[in-house]
């Protein structure tokens, strides 16, 4: 075989590699002898096929296996020959002009990575902003426990239903004057203001009372999840059965043990652990953005085009998704599309932060050990059925890509904590207000890079704009360093063992179309 470098430019290679008909007659000659002893024909004892009529009978198919073999081993020499460390999959292409029976040219591009500069990871300073847990904090999750637990007591006959009261009805749904699929249902309960439904649904049962027949008008929204009833002016006769008025729920010890604890102060106890577990989510998130700055700012080296491509395309699926569940998709996309340059500056930072990470944690012997990676394994089996779980395991195991992106997290994770033990790190006690007014000001920063600018955030928004609250999250999570875990068999998962009731996403049989997705 022979190898001819066609392109050596920046990141990019190009080779060409000849693969002979001598070498290629040669393999297919070594498959033979391997396979005539297999071969069953008529008229011969097995195993006794002459090579001929193997040949004749099974020649193409063996070349065409010889000719994959010889090009999967041409690209792994290619590669081990030139210690080449090749960013994403290798593209490899076949001559146009090919024929069997005559010498193959083969066409290997690729995008190596770079050689990422002895990472600067002295001198590193930090502050940990800490948040106390007080009383008023942990009063106010009991608080909101409660009521969310409250429970409702019948109504007079009387009683006109308000805002906060369960409305217990009948009801049949109909567009253009005919009942459509799924719209029919009985003993629906819904609160009133809860916005469980589509809007102007229950604004219109205000004033309702017990044996009422009321019939509502209503008109779907564009994004509504069934298809057929976008954007469709509906009516919906409804028989009122029931209105029930919320009774007051007292933050006690029967409460408590209404919820399976032994008692009040033990609802208090584990409320504030989760305060104290939030409160340190905030500030972790803090330090390691201002980590990333610092090492962004003091690294800057050539990142493989393809993939800031990739990741690029990560963050712009994640943001068409969100844009999709705004209320004006369209007015969203049009702000995306504006900044279009700005994200993809973003994904080029995510790339070699990504790449800085990797390098400082091999330089310092950072691993993820195989029981860790068990448990993440078994951690991301429990998405899926049980039945599906040891193929999605089995999937792992041949698809070492998969596997890298699962461990990606949890790498980078250590690699953060392994810095943060380097760094020189001040505490400042500040209120959970403040913590959060610094985040939500880095992710507002509106900072415009350019090149040269030395200070260039991941976390922020492109451009001084406010966005939906949705978009604000994905465009965070569009800050970290490139870890992708194997979404796309997630959302396969998703999508096959999703056992919610249809009126999450249609409407069903007892309960109205209008509710939301």
């Amino acid at each position: 075989m022979q190898t001819v470098e066609t392109l050596n430019e920046g990141l990019k290679r190009a080779y060409t590699l000849t693969i002979t008909r001598k070498d290629i007659d040669a393999r297919v000659d070594r498959e033979l002898k391997t396979v005539a002893p297999q071969i069953k024909m008529p008229g011969f004892r097995p195993g006794k096929v002459p090579a001929n009529l193997v040949r004749k009978m099974h020649g193409p198919a063996l070349e065409q296996q010889a000719l994959d073999n010889s090009v999967q081993e041409g690209v792994q020499k290619l590669l081990a020959d030139n210690k080449l460390r090749p960013a994403m999959q290798p593209t490899v292409e076949l001559n146009e002009g090919y024929e069997p029976g005559k010498d193959a040219e083969i066409k290997v591009t690729l995008e190596v990575l770079p050689d990422v500069p002895a990472p600067s990871i002295e001198g590193l300073k930090l502050e940990r902003l800490t948040v106390a847990v007080d009383d008023a904090a942990v009063d106010e999750a009991v608080n909101k426990i409660a009521s969310q637990n409250k429970s409702f007591e019948a109504a007079k006959a009387t009683h006109k239903a308000a805002t906060g009261d369960l409305v217990v009805m009948d009801f049949v749904g109909k567009v253009d004057g005919v009942a459509f699929e799924g719209g029919t249902g009985e003993g629906m309960s819904v609160e009133i203001g809860s916005g469980q439904l589509i809007p102007g649904f229950e604004d219109q049962l205000v004033g309702v009372k017990a044996n009422d027949e009321k019939t509502i008008n209503v008109t779907f929204p564009e994004n509504y999840n069934a298809e057929h009833l976008k954007g469709k002016a509906a009516t919906f006769d409804l028989v009122i059965t029931e209105v029930k008025t919320p009774k007051e729920t007292k933050a006690d010890d029967d409460f408590a043990k209404s919820l399976g604890l032994e008692g009040i102060d033990k609802l208090r106890e584990l409320l504030r652990g989760q305060i104290e577990q939030e409160h340190n989510g905030l500030t972790r998130t803090h330090m390691k953005r201002k980590l990333l700055d610092q090492l962004a700012a003091s690294h800057d080296f050539e990142v493989p085009p393809s993939m800031v491509e990739a990741e690029f395309q990560q963050i712009w699926h994640q943001l068409e998704h969100e844009a999709s569940h705004e209320e004006d998709p369209a007015a969203a996309l049009k702000e995306m599309e504006a900044d279009r340059d700005d994200y993809r500056a973003i994904a080029e930072r995510r790339v070699r932060l990504g790449l800085l990470l990797s390098e400082i944690g091999q330089a310092n012997g950072v691993e993820v050990s195989q029981q860790e990676m068990n448990r993440l394994i078994a951690q991301a089996a429990q998405q899926y059925k049980p039945e599906d779980r040891e193929r999605f395991v089995q999937y792992l195991r041949q698809e070492p890509m998969a596997a890298a992106q699962l461990r990606a997290p949890l790498y980078e994770d250590k690699v953060v904590d392994f810095l943060f033990g380097k760094a020189e790190i001040s505490e400042r006690a500040v209120s959970r207000e403040e913590i959060q007014a610094e985040i939500e000001a880095e992710d507002d920063g509106g900072h415009v890079h350019g090149p040269g600018c030395g200070h260039d955030h991941a976390h922020e928004k492109p451009k001084a704009k406010k966005p939906a609250a949705k978009k604000a999250a994905a465009q965070e999570k569009a800050a970290e360093p490139a870890e992708k875990p194997a979404k796309k068999a997630a959302a396969k998962k998703a999508d096959a063992s999703d056992d919610k009731p249809a009126v999450e996403k249609k409407p069903a049989a007892k309960k109205p179309a209008a509710k939301k997705a």
